[in-house]
């Protein structure tokens, strides 16, 4: 297991984890990096029809790890049982959190990341609704908005991300954003319900 100080080191630095074919975990600070600016987040029309449904609720830390499984069921992946107990552990000491869109009973999509004072680094999403994962970032970029943050971090750029506005910067500038951002004195969960997810565990 990654101990919690060193990947909260890492991410004040510009640098996170991942976990190769072969198990070794290798850190990475891409150069450029992607981020969403909070305050150009672009909503499509089809997530805005969505929206408008309130088909998904949204809960938050509810399932932190079932999402992180979830995230994992793909055919390449990054997250092996060596991650996901490192932000598990990362999210029971309250620094890793998950925006988790539920039909009824049922988690149908959302994503988890980690956050340092007003930085929340995006780490992956997933979906088995259509729309779930949008409804579930677009949630999360409204509570950093409410919540006074200043950078969300999505680590590489994609097209699936460009639709909602996300950009490329210098390193040398991400990280100077960075160091403003971690600085700030903001709470991304005023209370979180540690364990109840405990059975997902392995």
């Amino acid at each position: 297991m990654i101990p919690v100080e060193l990947l909260l080191h890492a991410y004040r630095h510009a640098v996170f984890p991942m976990a190769m074919e072969n198990g070794e975990i290798a850190w990475f600070s891409p150069d450029p990096r992607a981020i969403i600016p909070l305050d150009t987040f672009h909503v499509p029309h089809g997530l805005k029809r969505t929206l408008k449904k309130t088909k998904f609720e949204i809960r938050i830390d509810t399932a932190f790890e079932a999402v992180m499984r979830a995230c994992a069921q793909r055919d390449e992946t990054w997250i092996n049982d060596v991650i996901v107990a490192s932000y598990v552990n990362l999210h029971r000491e309250g620094h890793a959190h998950s925006v988790e869109a539920w039909l009824g009973e049922k988690l149908v999509g959302g994503l988890y990341g980690v956050s340092i004072g007003g930085a929340f680094f995006g780490e992956s999403m997933f979906h088995e609704a259509t729309d779930a994962s949008k409804v579930a970032l677009h949630a999360l970029v409204e509570r950093l908005r409410a919540r006074g943050f200043a950078l969300l971090d999505t680590q590489w750029l994609t097209p699936h991300l460009v639709t909602f506005g996300a950009i490329e910067i210098p390193r040398l500038e991400y990280q100077r954003r960075l160091g403003e951002a971690v600085e700030k004195e903001c709470c991304f969960a005023d209370a979180r319900q540690v364990g109840e997810d405990s059975q997902f565990l392995k």
